[in-house]
């Protein structure tokens, strides 16, 4: 097997498989559980340092224990390498310190049927950390769940849509959740990160891809995975998502204490009513 080592473990999260997953736990059992009614069909969640972002990622994940959910589609920024265009992973697994984390080879086939709009490579996987964080969550809340790794990189507006379309029709199943992975705005004063990351924030909650596409250009907010969170967006849409919830919001300050240069973080589930269900 080819299998993608861990390379931000001891330093974004603990090194230990029992000391990490005490502390996803930990950031799990903190939750409200059960909060959103309806199908889970994506999420957002930040992709930071535990001690800054956990509780924020926590308070999405929890929301996916016990639905089922099997496989995990993430879709990230690369922040490592840069490249044109989106690379799906193409090896056979990511290894956290939790164990080895498979590849859903039948759903990746499915996306590489569109030919040209995917490159099937290593390209943006090797150091990448925004898709590693992710894992030990998906791994606490399911033990077996199957991933599809996706790095953008390059996170033009027609790329977005692309890909936006492609997951929208290629993930048909229920027990599938898309996950965007993306913080928000970077080394600001953090009365001026909170009120640009207000701005994604409510672009997210209005489940408005173009909004937030628009937005980002024009510099009014900010966000590393603001493509895999408007591609995300759009795709939960045509899986049918008709509310967006924003579970958290902070910044690096509210556990540092310090905000003269802050990072901003948010979770948001994309969701399908129950009526929705009941009418398929």
């Amino acid at each position: 097997m080819i299998i993608r080592p861990p390379a931000v473990s001891g330093t974004f999260y603990p090194a230990d498989p029992t000391l990490l997953s005490l502390q996803v736990d930990r950031l799990l059992d903190g939750q409200e559980p059960h909060r959103l009614s309806g199908s889970i069909v994506g999420i957002v969640s930040p992709h930071a340092g535990y001690m800054y972002s956990g509780y924020t990622a926590a308070s999405v994940y929890a929301q996916l224990r016990g639905r089922g959910i099997r496989t995990a589609v993430i879709v990230s920024p690369s922040h490592r390498e840069y490249f044109n265009g989106i690379s799906i992973y193409e090896g056979d697994a990511y290894r956290t310190p939790l164990g080895i984390v498979e590849v859903d080879k039948p759903l990746r086939e499915r996306l590489l049927k569109h030919k040209g709009a995917f490159m099937l490579s290593k390209f943006g996987h090797r150091d990448e950390h925004a898709i590693e964080v992710q894992l030990p969550f998906l791994q606490r809340v399911n033990e077996d769940v199957k991933i599809l790794p996706i790095v953008m990189g390059d996170q033009r507006g027609e790329l977005c849509s692309m890909l936006g379309d492609i997951l929208g029709e290629a993930v048909d199943r229920d027990d599938v959740v898309i996950i965007a992975s993306s913080d928000l705005s970077h080394m600001y004063e953090g009365a001026v990160a909170n009120a640009m990351d207000a701005v994604a924030s409510d672009d997210i909650a209005a489940l408005s891809s173009t909004a937030l596409l628009q937005h980002l250009a024009s510099g009014k907010t900010e966000a590393c995975g603001g493509g895999p969170v408007s591609a995300v967006m759009h795709a939960s849409m045509l899986r049918g998502a008709d509310t967006a919830t924003v579970l958290h919001r902070c910044t690096s300050g509210d556990a540092t204490g310090d905000q003269s240069r802050v990072v901003g973080y948010l979770s948001a589930a994309f969701t399908r009513s129950a009526r929705q269900d009941r009418n398929d």
